[in-house]
């Protein structure tokens, strides 16, 4: 738009709402202090309300080019001697390539593209000279280092009107504290476990999810941890505790604070928590059992991802069983002393299964699902004994990683 249409205050207010692309009609800075020492008079700066003169303020701005702080001078200057003149300094400085114009319609280009690439723009540019619009004689030459200079500079910022820089989140996923369950269950805790590279090539990875108060533990295994493997396998896990559940407990990874496990979450009205920074104990309990029960049983070596569903299908038959009904687990006593301390004790007489410490609660079919009894899970427990299911744990362990060796061993 070309400064010569502005005549009202109107259109004053037209032009900065629109972000228009200025062209203005001088090509030193003595016709630019001319121009603005006119526009000043034109407007009859002096006699304007404070609305008025913070639009012709902010016009001045835009169309010279000039900081906030030179345009104010500038005003303050036509104000007490009712003239604009520009001081000559000794020093012809530098010569320009690139004009405030040339910046301004580059400020235009970008705008009417979207902000592509500086290659792209470049080309624009070029395609727009040789079809025959003499503005971009400059910028069809402008190397693209120097191009991504230009839109650095203050011209350019005042034009656009703002900078699109790399924001931080607007709206976090989950919220930064520490479950406080008060001594009920439905409070989880979730972590991966990887099996292991070779040759550069990713092993198959392990969900691991334990109950705050109960130590319920439920592990699936995932062939990767991107949302398209994650998600479904995700569903079941959350499937497999008995009781409904309130909160969900993770790190800070990509692989659970992610908009589609928050969408997963918030359909089975399940809150998402995610570790405070400088706070490593808040995730502990699932990390001990990583190594207490993941990495015990299944060890560190590779296996590969075509493997995930076998050990997904172990995971829910003989793995998840065994540790909810048959495997002991400690259970802190939490002392005070005289000095408000907190102190963990642990003591062998609170030492149970995570079933038996479920049951020890004050009406533990409160918690549970819809079409779960108490009587299922006794039924469950009884099946067998502890030795029953540890051989069997056992006994399938052992056929699950014969499969993998000779399946390697043939490739």
């Amino acid at each position: 738009m070309n400064t010569h249409f502005i005549k009202t205050l109107d259109d004053v207010k037209t032009l900065l709402s629109q972000e228009a692309c200025l062209e203005p009609g001088w090509d030193s800075k003595d016709e630019c202090y001319q121009w603005i020492e006119q526009t000043l008079s034109h407007f009859k700066y002096r006699s304007l309300g404070r609305e008025g003169k913070g639009l012709i303020r902010r016009y001045l701005t835009v169309a010279s080019g000039y900081s906030t702080a030179q345009v104010t001078r500038l005003i303050n200057q036509y104000t007490n001697k009712g003239t604009v003149k520009r001081h000559h300094s000794s020093n012809n400085g530098f010569r320009t390539r690139y004009t405030k114009a040339d910046i301004r319609l580059l400020a235009h280009t970008d705008r009417l593209h979207s902000d592509l690439s500086g290659p792209a723009i470049k080309k624009i540019c070029e395609r727009a000279f040789q079809q025959g619009d003499g503005r971009y004689e400059r910028l069809a030459t402008i190397s693209i280092s120097h191009l991504y200079n230009l839109r650095q500079s203050k011209t350019y910022e005042r034009t656009r009107g703002n900078k699109n820089s790399t924001r931080s989140t607007q709206r976090a996923i989950g919220v930064r504290r520490r479950p406080d369950p008060q001594g009920r269950p439905r409070y989880i805790r979730v972590d991966t476990v990887h099996q292991g590279d070779k040759d550069g090539v990713k092993g198959l990875y392990h969900i691991n999810a334990v109950d705050e108060v109960t130590q319920y533990e439920v592990v699936c295994t995932v062939e990767k941890i991107s949302e398209r493997y994650l998600v479904p396998v995700l569903e079941g896990l959350l499937a497999g505790f008995p009781f409904r559940l309130l909160e969900f407990h993770s790190d800070n990874g990509s692989e659970f604070i992610n908009h589609q496990v928050a969408a997963l979450l918030n359909k089975l009205n399940i809150a998402l928590s995610k570790s405070r920074s400088r706070h490593s104990n808040d995730n502990a309990l699932v990390e001990s059992k990583n190594g207490s029960v993941i990495r015990k049983l299944l060890g560190h070596a590779h296996i590969p991802q075509h493997h995930a569903e076998q050990f997904n299908e172990f995971d829910k038959k003989y793995l998840n069983p065994y540790i909810n009904y048959h495997r002991p687990c400690f259970y802190p006593e939490t002392l005070i002393d005289k000095k408000g301390k907190e102190k963990k004790v642990y003591r062998y007489e609170n030492m149970m299964t995570p079933y038996e410490k479920f049951l020890s609660l004050d009406q533990p079919e409160q918690y549970l699902k819809e079409g779960i009894t108490l009587e299922q899970l006794k039924a469950e427990a009884e099946a067998m004994s502890d030795n029953e299911a540890a051989e069997q744990l056992q006994r399938a362990r052992q056929t699950l990683f014969k499969s993998v060796h000779e399946r390697q061993a043939e490739a």
